[in-house]
């Protein structure tokens, strides 16, 4: 460890001396490429694919920028965070060092570039384009993660529903997910009954996204079965295809707007009603200290109208805030109301989810 550690210390010293010596904290004139040779090719490698640990000298494998997997789904806020403060900001290994005092944010952002650039597959939509996940908006970027969902409603009969939802990202635009519901409902007796809901499952695919825009667009298909058990309240007992488009889109000063529309088809229009969906949210993330918790407050305005027979559209609003849990945020919380606008003898609903983005480490990882 000693050696490892001493390696590491010489490896930094002599990238930081490099770069003092062009100007310390006055902006260096050199390209993110000629940046990124003195103060990072010594571990990371002239080609973002890490040196071979005889090298470096100390075990922890090095990332690999060239694997867009890995270097496309965070945005270069969290980038330029490891940079400035070293691997602990963000609850990885403290190998990495802070290069906060030898360059200037404007040099890091030149770097970052640089390192970006490692990722030649321009399929892969960057993580600028990854907004915070609303409520009930489905957001385009595909993800992977892990949601714990409840949903506690009032009036005469109350209900908890619980979902669980995994989603995974298959390459570079799509993405697979699978939605477990549990039910737990109050009949008019005061008792309760619980059990399955619906499961779905669903494919997401994002069909276009632009950097310069700040735009991304996806195109997504559902399929609701018929698990649950419809003559106790649990499931609507019958097949419902899904079909709709999510789209992101970032606004200055670290807001963002987000849309989705979609249709609810039933397999037996006689048991279901076909409906149109419309959902939208916008907010705005504040972030906590310099490199701290991200907070991101929110409203959705979520609009539904049954196909046919003149029936009334169907309005609800959804004031809500997330916030990142752990140092790496990868585990967030998040929690609102669906309000009724109209029809308002429906009762309003509490919501809560606790998301997870496995991808970026485990559960119980990155929190210190």
């Amino acid at each position: 460890m000693v050696v490892a550690w001493s390696a590491a210390f010489l490896l930094w010293l002599s990238g930081a001396a490099a770069l003092r010596a062009d100007g310390g904290q006055e902006p260096d004139a050199r390209s993110g490429p000629e940046l990124y040779v003195a103060a990072c090719a010594a571990c990371h490698g002239a080609d973002g694919k890490g040196m071979p640990q005889a090298v470096v000298g100390y075990e922890t494998p090095l990332p690999d920028f060239s694997d867009c997997s890995f270097a496309t789904p965070e945005p270069d806020a969290d980038w330029i965070a490891i940079v400035h403060q070293g691997g602990p900001v963000r609850a990885f290994d403290p190998m990495m060092p802070a290069f906060g005092e030898a360059l200037v944010e404007s040099d890091m952002e030149r770097i970052v570039g640089h390192i970006r650039g490692f990722c030649t597959n321009r399929a892969w939509p960057p993580g600028e384009l990854n907004l915070p996940r609303a409520l009930v908006t489905e957001k385009a970027f595909p993800e992977n993660e892990a949601v714990l969902t409840t949903v506690l409603s009032g009036g005469g009969e109350g209900a908890v529903g619980t979902e669980w939802l995994y989603e995974r990202r298959l390459g570079a635009r799509n993405q697979f997910e699978i939605a477990v519901p549990l039910e737990l409902q109050q009949d008019a007796a005061g008792g309760w009954r619980r059990g399955l809901g619906d499961v779905a499952v669903a494919v997401k695919r994002a069909l276009f996204h632009s950097l310069d825009t700040g735009s991304i667009l996806s195109a997504a298909a559902e399929i609701v079965f018929p698990t649950g058990r419809p003559e106790e309240g649990l499931g609507s007992g019958v097949t419902i295809f899904e079909p709709f488009a999510a789209f992101g889109q970032v606004l200055p000063a670290d807001g963002f707007f987000q849309l989705q529309v979609g249709l609810e088809l039933p397999a037996d229009a006689d048991r279901a009603a076909k409906e149109a969906f419309w959902r939208a949210a916008i907010g705005k993330s504040f972030f906590q200290g310099r490199f701290g918790r991200t907070w991101s407050p929110m409203i959705e305005l979520l609009g539904a109208r049954e196909l046919g027979g003149g029936a009334e559209t169907s309005w609800d609003i959804v004031p809500q805030v997330q916030v990142t849990l752990s140092k790496r945020q990868h585990v967030m919380l998040s929690g609102g109301a669906r309000i009724p606008v109209t029809e308002t003898t429906r009762s309003t609903q509490v919501i809560a989810y606790l998301l997870w983005d496995w991808f970026d480490g485990g559960l119980l990882d990155g929190w210190r």
